[in-house]
């Protein structure tokens, strides 16, 4: 095995810029501004009639939607009124509460001015608007509901999010207990709630005529059934012998935690590294009785389970918590799970330190269908930010019950990036990692036995996405899923014509619940484990990094991570493949630590507002050489910004990062230095021919980019010029109240040449960096 080393750190060159504001853009007047006016003022007589139909209230204002020009900044709206109160963004509209009677009335004299030709001061807020509207029952209906209908079975279960009223918290508190009061008053029995800035849940049980009345509660945001986190999976199991004894973990061992259906302590694979399970389920214990929870746990606890058996000895790194969230049906309707999952991270993390959280499982009844990111994925958003821990979350699965025909398997892959195979909450939580499916195994157990009959097909290849997996992107088009793992496959068995699935040998094998009667080991399928894969490995690497940051090991994750040649020769529109495969899969080669010919480079900063930070790349001249070969350059970012559920940009802060080329650092500052407003900055040139374009991966909070250079010769830009990454902060107006002074981040700069074995990267880069060194040193002196 060759020499490995410590990454190496990457100093921030001395040029700290600051990136001059731009205004945002002017609405363009219509042509005809008096007959603008009366239209938006028949909309606003329509949209009163429309709310005299709203039930409750916790004062007399009136909520309103309005269809906006892009770019429109909401909070320009108080420019025309003090009394108008943004509400919330949803894609093209904003909803808007006139908080008394008087300022709807002088809005409304402000448009009749406007009709009759006058002038009236902020006119451009009135031209951006285009129309106006109620928010109806019919807008409350949320995505599972709408498909399903009402149970039919009463009194029955539903969810509802309330208007989050940001602003004034003390509104906020009114708004809650007035709706809690109006559940009393109307029979309607309140179950569980999560009350907290920017999101207000309520879980209620009711009758058919009384959520027709929830339909129609001026504070309801939405109505919708509950979740459902049951997982379809056909467990198999497989009978281990003579396992050796398994030794403790070392006492300073990182821990991680798994929130799941609960963990079997006594699985011989598991307790000697149990550092404690907790029920935060009310009414459980924190035994498993369903045995997903301890079949994640050994994959998160061990990583690659398969390989382990191989070398027959298995010696845990980490220290394993378990937290019960999920009941022996592997759902949860017992409370609300976002107050469930905040109380176990508040627990593991104060009591033991635990900063890697594994979630594997997905709420089928929340597709993410565009528009704003809610429930539990802004909770772990948040909870990520206050407390800088990692939750790595699976992407969910699709159900097989409805697809067992030829056809679908004959649209394999293209079925993939359907809108039914959207992820689904919590896997669009920005602050967190997520992780999708692709197939280790292409032989089910019945075709390894008859090989000659051709009966069972498998959907995907080895190394090809699985078929159950969930595509991105995310809020505002953030990449996501950003990595895949390993998680299992399913065949067609087309015998007889009777197209059923089958995932018997096409699974991911690990700690089985049933280790009593005999079998240790079970195989099952789905991306809840892919998702312990991917969280072993970020505990693993705070055993080389005890202090790395969250942001730090997301920005090393993804930098080892590509997309397999399978998926890619499979899925060549690039971004159809990175919808459902995100940056690929991680290379464990040399992710914990670097090697003479596949070096990483790190550096943990934080950065002001309208500021850009440098870094000069040092390239060795090994890697310069001549000769045609595959060699590259990998960056990789992440922050953890405020989100805030009522906007639709979400994230308060935007870092992002861009490849350049310059003669000095001098030149590629002052180059920043005149980009004025986002179209400037936008125009800046990177290095060309990156996987991933800065637009793209820069609306993720942590983002990736590959450059590949086959041949190097005299003419090249790396011969010619410097290479320098430039890191810049440009938040929105409205995130700077919600967000630090200085907010942190991670950069990872990789630099391979894996085909020549004889390159020394490693140690020319070191010897560079000591110059820089003394250098600065020098001058300091």
């Amino acid at each position: 095995m060759d020499e490995s080393y410590s990454h190496l750190t990457l100093e921030r060159e001395v040029p700290v810029t600051e990136k001059r504001k731009g205004g945002n853009p002017r609405p363009i007047a219509p042509e005809d501004p008096v007959a603008h006016a009366r239209s938006l003022k028949a909309r606003i007589e329509d949209a009163l009639q429309q709310t005299e139909g709203d039930l409750g209230g916790f004062d007399d204002r009136r909520l309103f939607r309005f269809d906006v020009n892009k770019g429109f900044n909401p909070d320009d709206l108080r420019h025309v009124s003090p009394d108008i109160e943004f509400v919330s963004q949803e894609a093209d509209t904003v909803v808007v509460a006139f908080v008394s009677k008087a300022a709807l009335a002088s809005f409304e004299a402000r448009l009749a001015s406007m009709a009759q030709g006058n002038v009236v001061s902020y006119k451009q807020v009135i031209y951006a608007l285009q129309g106006v509207d109620g928010w109806s029952a019919d807008d409350r209906i949320g995505w599972a509901l709408r498909r399903q209908g009402m149970p039919t079975a009463e009194p029955f279960l539903l969810d509802l999010e309330l208007w989050p009223v940001d602003a004034r918290p003390a509104e906020r508190d009114a708004l809650w207990d007035a709706f809690r009061a109006w559940l009393t008053k109307n029979g309607i029995e309140a179950l569980d709630g999560v009350r907290q800035p920017g999101l207000l849940l309520q879980r209620v049980r009711c009758t058919r005529v009384q959520a027709e009345r929830l339909l129609r509660h001026r504070d309801v945001r939405t109505v919708d059934l509950p979740p459902r986190y049951g997982l379809d999976l056909r467990v198999l199991t497989t009978g281990i012998q003579d396992i050796p004894p398994v030794p403790s973990p070392p006492e300073e061992a990182p821990g991680i935690a798994i929130l799941d259906s609960g963990l079997a302590t006594g699985h011989p694979l598991l307790a000697p590294a149990v550092g404690d399970a907790e029920s935060f389920l009310p009414g459980h214990g924190p035994d498993d009785e369903h045995g997903h929870g301890t079949h994640v746990a050994g994959l998160a606890l061990y990583g690659d389970v398969q390989q382990t058996l191989k070398s027959g000895v298995f010696v845990p790194e980490l220290r394993l918590f378990s937290g019960r969230i999920l009941d022996r049906n592997n759902e949860n309707e017992t409370g609300l799970v976002e107050n469930q999952v905040a109380e176990a991270v508040r627990y593991f993390y104060g009591q033991y330190g635990c900063r890697v959280f594994n979630l594997s499982f997905g709420d089928r009844n929340k597709p993410y269908l565009g528009g704003h990111v809610r429930g539990l994925a802004f909770t772990l958003d948040t909870l990520s930010r206050e407390f800088g821990v990692l939750f790595v979350v699976s992407t969910g699965n699709v159900s097989g019950s409805q697809l067992t025909d030829l056809a679908w398997k004959d649209d394999y892959p293209g079925y993939l990036s359907s809108a039914d195979w959207s992820l689904i909450d919590p896997a669009t939580a920005l602050n967190a990692l997520t992780v999708g499916s692709i197939a280790r195994f292409d032989r089910s157990h019945a075709s390894g036995r008859y090989p000659t009959d051709p009966s069972e097909v498998p959907l995907a290849r080895r190394d090809q996405p699985a078929p159950f997996t969930r595509h991105g992107p995310s809020v505002g088009g953030a990449v996501k899923p950003e990595v895949v793992a390993y998680g299992g496959n399913w065949a067609l068995n087309t015998r007889g014509a009777a197209n059923y699935l089958v995932s018997q040998g096409l699974g991911e094998i690990s700690t089985n619940l049933r280790f009593a009667g005999g079998n240790l080991f079970a195989v099952d399928s789905g991306t809840s484990f892919s998702a312990p894969h991917v969280a072993h490995l970020a505990a693993r690497m705070l055993v080389e990094r005890p202090d790395a940051s969250s942001d730090l090991l997301r920005a090393l994750l993804l930098a080892h991570a590509s997309v397999p040649p399978a998926t890619s020769d499979l899925i060549p529109q690039s971004e159809t493949c990175r919808s459902v495969v995100g940056y690929g899969q991680i290379d464990h080669l040399a992710l914990f630590r670097s090697v003479e010919n596949d070096v990483s480079l790190v550096a943990v900063e934080s950065i002001a507002n309208k500021r850009h930070h440098f870094y000069e790349i040092p390239v060795p001249d090994d890697f310069l050489s001549s000769g045609r070969r595959a060699r590259e350059i990998a960056i990789a970012l992440a922050y953890t910004p405020a989100v805030r559920s009522t906007r639709v940009a979400y994230k308060a802060s935007r870092i992002d990062f861009k490849l350049v080329a310059g003669p000095s650092i001098d030149d590629v500052s002052k180059m920043f230095s005149r980009a004025t407003d986002k179209d400037d900055y936008e125009n800046i040139p990177e290095l060309k021919t990156p996987d991933c374009n800065a637009q793209v991966r820069g609306k993720g909070t942590v983002q990736k980019a590959t450059w590949q250079f086959r041949q190097i010769n005299k003419r090249s830009i790396l011969k010619k010029q410097r290479l320098f990454v430039v890191v810049t902060r440009n938040d929105y107006p409205w995130g700077e109240a919600l967000s630090l002074t200085d907010e942190s981040y991670a950069l990872v700069v990789c630099l391979r040449d894996r085909a020549n074995e004889s390159a020394r990267l490693y140690t020319q880069i070191r010897g560079q960096l000591r110059v820089r060194q003394a250098g600065r040193a020098k001058v300091r002196v």
